[in-house]
């Protein structure tokens, strides 16, 4: 018996020696502190099959940071594919259909499923055939709200999408953390209709959450380095909103907006091609941070590898106020050979917000 229980012993010292090895295992800055993972518009990846395990391996490395940074949830800014609805496929841009499109994204957020929520602001990807021609979307065939568990016991309030179905493109989620206290986090369609941003601000103001920090996402809000708010866009979807409409008619009322954030914009260049980042008062002389985060042309260009990997590490420090910003890649931090480029540090890239 007792060789039996020193057998068994030594297994369990081999299984853990054994244990993957972690190139660049990341930390929180505080124990104490909780996260949420930012991915930008994926539609890069999942346009070519040959790009699709890249995204994948961004959900599967989220899934197994769920404890070691203690996400409490994954923000996606949106355009999971490239077309809602084509089966014709421009060789120069694209080598899948619309439907494989879906399912290989669909199937990369399977790996965070009834594990931590997610979610996901549609972009204009997402509408219509191949840009936004009208309010037809795919998208609650492929994340009907029954497929997380873990939205089920946070979802507050939604509203209808173009198409009248229930889904969660406008949804509301309430966290309760012990240092944060009462937060939301919001997220709207592509452009949102004028009822949906109603929607958003008088949630936003009832007694019952105006208290609240809230996190509103959307995808079209800001223009890459510029931060100018987008306006007059070409897409043909009505009723819309752009940028500096959504600003004026919801962040800018909305007292208890902290951080907002969107994709949609960028162009091949710098890295700070990507991103964009602004910070104005609202009505209340309160700051909104506001951040945009689309790294889909870094990796190549646009018909690149769909963006090396790229997501932001959001940090909620203990003390109630600070995000802390961190920009890292899996695909970079996955080898030994390769972990010291998994870090971007420039001061668009790792930087603190202070929420008032």
């Amino acid at each position: 018996m007792k060789k039996l229980i020193f057998a068994m012993a030594m297994l369990a010292v081999a299984t853990c020696g054994f244990a993957q090895h972690r190139a660049d295992q990341q930390h929180l800055d505080d124990e104490n502190s909780f996260s949420m993972i930012l991915l930008g518009d994926p539609q890069g990846y999942i346009k070519y099959d040959l790009n699709q395990p890249l995204f994948e391996l961004c959900t599967a490395w989220i899934a197994d940071n769920i404890d070691n940074l203690n996400i409490k949830g994954v923000l996606c800014t949106g355009d999971i594919v490239e077309q809602n609805d084509n089966i014709v496929m421009n060789r120069n841009m694209l080598n899948q259909t619309s439907r494989e499109m879906w399912e290989a994204g669909s199937h990369a957020f399977k790996r965070l499923d009834n594990k931590v929520p997610y979610f996901i602001s549609c972009g204009n990807h997402e509408y219509g055939y191949k840009k936004s021609e009208n309010g037809m979307t795919h998208f609650p065939e492929y994340f009907p709200f029954e497929r997380n568990n873990k939205w089920r016991d946070i979802i507050v309030s939604n509203y209808p999408n173009r198409q009248g179905i229930s889904d969660i493109e406008n949804a509301a989620f309430e966290y309760d953390e012990p240092n944060w206290g009462k937060m939301l986090v919001i997220v709207t369609e592509f452009a949102p209709r004028d009822e949906v941003l109603e929607w958003a601000k008088d949630l936003c103001a009832s007694d019952k959450y105006k208290d609240h920090k809230v996190i509103y996402m959307t995808h079209s809000l800001l223009r890459q380095r510029s931060a100018e708010y987008t306006d007059n866009e070409s897409y043909k979807i009505t009723p819309r909103n752009w940028g500096k409409q959504v600003w004026e008619k919801l962040i800018y009322p909305s007292s208890n907006i902290v951080l907002a954030l969107c994709g949609h914009t960028g162009r091949p260049g710098d890295f700070e091609d990507s991103v964009a980042y602004r910070v104005d008062k609202n009505t209340a002389g309160r700051d909104v941070h506001q951040m945009m985060f689309n790294v889909q042309i870094l990796g190549g260009g646009w018909e690149g590898n769909g963006g090396d990997g790229w997501l932001r590490i959001l940090e909620f420090m203990p003390d109630g106020k600070t995000i802390k910003v961190k920009t890292y890649s899996p695909l970079f931090g996955i080898s030994d050979a390769t972990k010291h480029l998994a870090h971007r540090t420039a001061p668009y890239d790792q930087f603190d917000m202070v929420v008032d």
